[in-house]
Protein backbone atom coordinates (compact mmCIF):
# COMPACT_ATOMS: atom_id res chain seq x y z
CA UNK A 1 0.00 0.00 0.00
CA UNK A 2 0.81 3.74 0.01
CA UNK A 3 1.17 6.76 2.32
CA UNK A 4 -0.43 8.81 -0.95
CA UNK A 5 -3.80 7.28 0.15
CA UNK A 6 -3.80 9.47 3.07
CA UNK A 7 -3.03 12.17 1.61
CA UNK A 8 -6.73 14.75 0.34
CA UNK A 9 -4.97 15.89 -2.93
CA UNK A 10 -4.37 12.48 -4.29
CA UNK A 11 -6.66 10.38 -6.71
CA UNK A 12 -7.72 7.01 -5.34
CA UNK A 13 -9.26 6.32 -8.64
CA UNK A 14 -5.53 6.82 -10.24
CA UNK A 15 -3.47 5.35 -7.28
CA UNK A 16 -5.57 1.99 -7.34
CA UNK A 17 -5.09 1.32 -11.71
CA UNK A 18 -1.53 1.83 -11.07
CA UNK A 19 -1.58 -0.30 -7.96
CA UNK A 20 -3.30 -2.96 -10.26
CA UNK A 21 -0.69 -2.23 -12.90
CA UNK A 22 1.97 -2.68 -10.91
CA UNK A 23 0.95 -6.17 -9.45
CA UNK A 24 0.89 -7.45 -12.57
CA UNK A 25 4.02 -5.88 -13.59
CA UNK A 26 5.70 -7.78 -10.69
CA UNK A 27 3.58 -10.19 -9.24
CA UNK A 28 3.66 -7.81 -5.44
CA UNK A 29 -0.01 -7.05 -3.98
CA UNK A 30 -1.07 -3.88 -3.86
CA UNK A 31 -2.98 -3.71 -1.41
CA UNK A 32 -5.99 -0.69 -1.25
CA UNK A 33 -7.84 1.16 1.72
CA UNK A 34 -9.04 3.76 1.95
CA UNK A 35 -7.34 5.64 4.91
CA UNK A 36 -9.60 8.65 4.22
CA UNK A 37 -13.19 6.84 4.97
CA UNK A 38 -14.61 7.70 8.42
CA UNK A 39 -12.74 10.89 8.73
CA UNK A 40 -9.24 9.06 8.70
CA UNK A 41 -7.04 12.27 7.87
CA UNK A 42 -8.26 13.91 11.22
CA UNK A 43 -7.39 10.32 13.63
CA UNK A 44 -4.25 10.33 11.98
CA UNK A 45 -3.56 13.53 13.49
CA UNK A 46 -4.85 12.42 16.63
CA UNK A 47 -2.45 9.84 16.64
CA UNK A 48 0.39 12.14 15.52
CA UNK A 49 -0.28 14.62 18.82
CA UNK A 50 -0.69 11.63 21.23
CA UNK A 51 2.09 10.28 20.06
CA UNK A 52 4.00 13.42 19.66
CA UNK A 53 5.27 11.77 16.38
CA UNK A 54 6.64 13.97 13.40
CA UNK A 55 4.00 14.97 10.55
CA UNK A 56 6.05 16.66 7.56
CA UNK A 57 3.25 19.24 5.88
CA UNK A 58 3.79 17.68 2.11
CA UNK A 59 4.31 14.89 0.69
CA UNK A 60 8.13 14.22 0.65
CA UNK A 61 9.21 14.89 -2.98
CA UNK A 62 10.74 18.05 -4.56
CA UNK A 63 7.68 18.43 -6.87
CA UNK A 64 5.30 18.50 -4.17
CA UNK A 65 7.33 20.84 -2.20
CA UNK A 66 7.71 23.04 -5.02
CA UNK A 67 4.19 23.13 -5.76
CA UNK A 68 2.98 23.56 -1.85
CA UNK A 69 5.32 26.47 -1.48
CA UNK A 70 4.60 28.37 -4.50
CA UNK A 71 0.76 27.95 -3.32
CA UNK A 72 1.56 29.54 0.25
CA UNK A 73 3.89 32.44 -0.87
CA UNK A 74 6.50 30.74 0.78
CA UNK A 75 10.26 29.44 -0.04
CA UNK A 76 11.94 26.27 0.19
CA UNK A 77 13.68 26.98 3.29
CA UNK A 78 13.96 22.92 3.81
CA UNK A 79 16.11 22.89 0.82
CA UNK A 80 18.65 25.65 2.33
CA UNK A 81 22.04 24.73 3.25
CA UNK A 82 24.35 27.48 3.77
CA UNK A 83 28.03 27.47 3.33
CA UNK A 84 28.83 27.93 7.06
CA UNK A 85 27.04 25.20 7.78
CA UNK A 86 24.80 26.94 10.42
CA UNK A 87 21.84 25.28 11.61
CA UNK A 88 19.15 27.60 10.86
CA UNK A 89 15.46 27.81 12.36
CA UNK A 90 12.73 25.23 11.14
CA UNK A 91 15.73 23.82 8.60
CA UNK A 92 15.32 19.93 8.57
CA UNK A 93 18.74 19.73 10.28
CA UNK A 94 16.98 21.67 13.25
CA UNK A 95 14.23 19.07 13.48
CA UNK A 96 16.60 16.21 13.57
CA UNK A 97 17.85 18.07 16.77
CA UNK A 98 14.59 18.62 18.59
CA UNK A 99 13.28 14.85 18.01
CA UNK A 100 16.65 13.76 19.10
CA UNK A 101 16.00 15.73 22.09
CA UNK A 102 12.30 14.02 22.23
CA UNK A 103 13.95 10.59 21.96
CA UNK A 104 16.26 11.42 24.56
CA UNK A 105 13.43 12.23 26.68
CA UNK A 106 11.57 9.53 26.15
CA UNK A 107 14.71 7.38 26.92
CA UNK A 108 14.85 8.81 30.51
CA UNK A 109 11.65 9.08 31.18
CA UNK A 110 11.03 12.58 31.18
CA UNK A 111 7.52 14.47 30.94
CA UNK A 112 7.84 16.92 28.11
CA UNK A 113 5.43 18.07 25.03
CA UNK A 114 5.75 19.39 21.82
CA UNK A 115 4.57 22.73 20.91
CA UNK A 116 4.05 25.31 18.05
CA UNK A 117 5.17 28.86 18.07
CA UNK A 118 4.44 31.12 15.15
CA UNK A 119 7.84 33.68 14.37
CA UNK A 120 9.44 35.83 11.89
CA UNK A 121 11.75 33.37 10.19
CA UNK A 122 14.86 34.37 8.09
CA UNK A 123 17.35 33.17 5.22
CA UNK A 124 19.78 35.19 3.93
CA UNK A 125 20.05 34.60 -0.28
CA UNK A 126 23.15 36.51 -1.07
CA UNK A 127 25.14 38.87 -0.57
CA UNK A 128 28.52 41.32 -1.01
CA UNK A 129 30.27 44.39 0.17
CA UNK A 130 32.43 46.96 -1.64
CA UNK A 131 34.78 49.10 -0.36
CA UNK A 132 36.17 51.71 -3.42
CA UNK A 133 34.74 49.17 -6.30
CA UNK A 134 36.40 46.25 -3.97
CA UNK A 135 34.69 43.33 -3.25
CA UNK A 136 35.58 42.74 0.55
CA UNK A 137 35.10 39.57 2.98
CA UNK A 138 31.75 40.02 4.63
CA UNK A 139 29.68 38.85 6.99
CA UNK A 140 26.28 39.60 7.15
CA UNK A 141 24.27 39.31 10.62
CA UNK A 142 20.98 37.27 10.74
CA UNK A 143 17.81 39.17 9.94
CA UNK A 144 19.65 41.85 7.93
CA UNK A 145 17.92 43.74 5.42
CA UNK A 146 18.20 46.32 2.74
CA UNK A 147 15.30 47.67 0.62
CA UNK A 148 15.43 47.13 -2.97
CA UNK A 149 18.58 44.35 -1.95
CA UNK A 150 20.99 47.35 -2.55
CA UNK A 151 22.38 50.36 -1.45
CA UNK A 152 25.89 52.37 -0.84
CA UNK A 153 27.10 55.37 0.54
CA UNK A 154 29.74 56.94 3.30
CA UNK A 155 30.07 56.35 7.21
CA UNK A 156 28.62 59.51 8.55
CA UNK A 157 28.79 58.35 12.36
CA UNK A 158 30.88 56.37 14.78
CA UNK A 159 30.19 55.04 18.63
CA UNK A 160 31.30 52.07 20.82
CA UNK A 161 32.64 50.96 17.79
CA UNK A 162 29.43 50.71 15.48
CA UNK A 163 29.73 52.73 12.33
CA UNK A 164 26.67 53.84 10.91
CA UNK A 165 26.16 54.84 7.07
CA UNK A 166 24.63 57.69 5.84
CA UNK A 167 22.06 55.51 3.88
CA UNK A 168 19.30 52.68 4.39
CA UNK A 169 20.04 52.33 8.30
CA UNK A 170 23.22 49.93 7.52
CA UNK A 171 25.69 49.39 10.61
CA UNK A 172 29.25 47.78 10.09
CA UNK A 173 31.34 46.74 13.00
CA UNK A 174 34.80 45.15 12.73
CA UNK A 175 35.71 42.06 13.59
CA UNK A 176 37.59 43.07 16.75
CA UNK A 177 34.58 44.72 18.12
CA UNK A 178 32.42 41.62 17.23
CA UNK A 179 34.87 39.27 19.48
CA UNK A 180 34.33 41.94 21.94
CA UNK A 181 30.49 42.03 21.81
CA UNK A 182 30.27 38.03 21.09
CA UNK A 183 33.36 37.09 23.71
CA UNK A 184 35.22 34.88 20.81
CA UNK A 185 38.10 35.38 19.05
CA UNK A 186 37.75 35.01 15.20
CA UNK A 187 41.66 35.75 13.77
CA UNK A 188 39.21 37.54 10.89
CA UNK A 189 35.61 37.72 8.83
CA UNK A 190 36.64 34.42 6.78
CA UNK A 191 37.15 32.25 9.89
CA UNK A 192 33.68 33.73 11.00
CA UNK A 193 31.81 33.16 7.81
CA UNK A 194 32.90 29.09 7.84
CA UNK A 195 32.53 28.91 11.58
CA UNK A 196 29.25 31.04 12.66
CA UNK A 197 27.85 31.20 15.84
CA UNK A 198 24.92 29.45 16.90
CA UNK A 199 22.43 31.13 14.99
CA UNK A 200 20.16 31.85 18.15
CA UNK A 201 23.98 33.20 20.00
CA UNK A 202 24.00 35.22 16.71
CA UNK A 203 20.52 36.64 17.49
CA UNK A 204 21.64 37.23 20.88
CA UNK A 205 24.77 39.46 19.86
CA UNK A 206 22.84 41.10 17.17
CA UNK A 207 20.33 42.21 19.52
CA UNK A 208 22.89 43.58 22.10
CA UNK A 209 24.72 45.13 19.47
CA UNK A 210 21.73 46.91 18.27
CA UNK A 211 19.48 47.01 21.39
CA UNK A 212 16.24 46.69 19.65
CA UNK A 213 14.95 43.10 19.00
CA UNK A 214 12.06 44.23 15.94
CA UNK A 215 15.08 46.17 14.03
CA UNK A 216 15.74 44.83 10.48
CA UNK A 217 18.21 46.91 9.43
CA UNK A 218 21.50 45.53 8.15
CA UNK A 219 24.21 44.48 10.60
CA UNK A 220 27.85 43.89 9.20
CA UNK A 221 31.35 42.76 9.89
CA UNK A 222 34.27 43.22 8.03
CA UNK A 223 38.18 43.42 8.89
CA UNK A 224 38.65 46.34 8.61
CA UNK A 225 36.68 50.03 8.68
CA UNK A 226 37.91 51.81 5.78
CA UNK A 227 36.79 55.49 4.99
CA UNK A 228 35.61 55.57 1.57
CA UNK A 229 32.42 54.54 -0.53
CA UNK A 230 30.49 51.21 0.36
CA UNK A 231 28.43 49.11 -2.17
CA UNK A 232 26.26 46.64 -0.77
CA UNK A 233 24.10 44.16 -1.44
CA UNK A 234 21.56 42.01 0.85
CA UNK A 235 19.20 39.79 -0.79
CA UNK A 236 17.08 38.33 2.19
CA UNK A 237 13.98 37.29 3.03
CA UNK A 238 11.57 37.25 6.39
CA UNK A 239 8.44 35.28 6.70
CA UNK A 240 5.95 34.19 9.15
CA UNK A 241 6.87 30.45 10.09
CA UNK A 242 5.65 27.86 12.49
CA UNK A 243 8.12 26.15 14.37
CA UNK A 244 8.03 23.24 17.10
CA UNK A 245 9.61 23.33 20.03
CA UNK A 246 10.16 21.16 23.44
CA UNK A 247 8.57 22.44 27.04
Amino acid sequence: TTSLLISPKKSHEKLEKIGEKLTQETGVNFIFRDYRRGNGGQVQGDRVKENSLYRQNYCGCLFGLSAQREIQKKIMDEMFNPISNQIMPESIEERLELYQRRNDLEDAGEKYKLIKQRFLNYRLLGGKVSIAKKIVPSYIMCYSTINRNSTNGRIEYSKDGINYLNRDEVKIIDINTFNLFAGTSYKDVKELMYNPLDFYKELEIRNLIIKNPYDLSALIVLDEIIDDKYEIEINATTYEDIKEEII
